[in-house]
């Protein structure tokens, strides 16, 4: 089992493949605080049964920061998988785009989610 997390200040977004080849969206987690949104992924993941994370980064100038945050953040997780760090380059816009005319609410996560599983896509082309 794989997931893929979409990590934003407001929410995160959440993608599944239960074989490597069917990726899901699921329902986005809405952020509070870091300590409660670590512990609904960290619930998450145990009930999935997750073997590996997926944490999409940004490429560009910021990269190196954000690595840093995410990377804090997954060490708040109650995880002891493999946690992989992947390319999430336009991933948002892309999602917003096959999304166009369907989603009124932008607020709502699932575009987020969306965004995690084009880079689970992707991750999973590269094996």
């Amino acid at each position: 089992m794989v997931i893929a997390l979409d990590i934003g200040l407001k929410r995160v977004g959440v993608a599944i493949s239960p074989d490597r080849r069917i990726v899901s969206p699921m329902k986005a987690i809405l952020r509070k605080n870091r300590k409660q949104a670590s512990r609904e992924i960290s619930e998450l993941l145990k009930k999935w049964k997750c073997e590996t994370l997926l944490v999409g980064v940004p490429n560009g100038s910021n990269r190196d920061e954000m690595f840093r945050r995410f990377s804090h953040f997954v060490s708040l997780l109650e995880f002891s998988g493999e946690v992989i760090y992947f390319d999430e380059d336009l991933s948002s816009f892309e999602a917003k785009e096959l999304m166009k005319g369907e989603i009124r609410e932008k607020r709502d996560g699932r575009i987020d989610s969306i965004s995690a599983k084009i880079v689970l896509e992707r991750y999973l082309e590269t094996l």
